[in-house]
């Protein structure tokens, strides 16, 4: 096991179940307790967790959203998988509006290599872009970046989508299901994703299986202004069919 795979399944370990012991980690693992102290030690300092006597424990709250540190350990491959079919549905010379998080993140590192016009709606997708020269141009929206998160917000956010119109908005998601639509956890990330639905004249969500079928309390919309659905092979088959039914195509990789 990679030490990236490693990290993955020790985030996920701890956000499943509270708290974990260091000799819990290396039976799961199958790696040495001393190599699990050194993982946690820099899985805390990237503040994807808490570091106690003997393991770690979550710093999530219920109902509380993730951190990114956090969902950047997790199903990365998913994500990766994910991307590449996102970067496939996209043509050479389309204009894109691309959302913030972590899987949009991974296609972020796609387009850059595309003859494509990006606007990226996060700090760490705008940095990806701006790393090396590119076929890809790349337009800097205004906004307030939220802490941690990076996703650009507030009424400069705003003022900079009202002004254009995309080909394409590719979407991340908190939760999506057929019969709540597309919901986030923060109500300045719902207004900015209502907004970039609105410019957009086809919207792709991106989102690893674990968002569907879930619902968070902020609404952006209904899941019949959705065109295609990218996930990964593990979602829920009752909520994909649910989702087809609305005339959503639901793409699993």
């Amino acid at each position: 096991m990679s030490n990236a795979d490693r990290h993955g399944t020790i985030a996920q370990a701890v956000r499943e179940t509270g708290r974990v012991t260091v000799q819990e980690l290396a039976d799961l693992t199958g790696a040495s307790e001393m190599t699990i102290r050194r993982d946690l030690d820099a899985l805390a300092a990237q503040g994807v967790l808490e570091r106690v006597r003997g393991g770690a424990r979550t710093l999530l709250l219920r109902g509380e959203e993730p951190p990114f540190a956090l969902r950047a350990h997790e199903g990365v491959e998913a994500k990766r998988r994910i991307a590449a079919e996102v970067s496939s549905l996209i043509a050479d010379g389309e204009t894109v509006l691309l959302d913030s998080g972590t899987t949009c993140l991974e296609i972020a590192h796609l387009l850059r290599r595309r003859p494509v016009t990006v606007m990226p709606l996060s700090l760490q997708a705008v940095h990806v872009f701006g790393e090396t020269p590119g076929p890809a141009t790349l337009m800097v929206p205004g906004g307030q970046p939220r802490a941690a998160e990076g996703a650009l917000t507030g009424p400069l956010t705003l003022a900079s989508l009202a002004a254009l119109r995309f080909d394409t908005a590719v979407m991340g998601c908190c939760g999506l299901s057929a019969a709540q639509g597309l919901t986030a956890y923060d109500l300045d990330d719902a207004a900015v994703k209502k907004a970039a639905i609105a410019v957009a004249r086809r919207i792709i969500v991106a989102t690893d299986s674990t968002k569907l079928g879930h619902t968070a309390y902020a609404h952006v919309g209904p899941s019949t202004l959705l065109h295609t659905v990218v996930t990964d092979s593990a979602a829920p088959a009752d909520e994909i069919a649910a989702l087809e039914d609305t005339g959503t195509v639901v793409k699993t990789v």
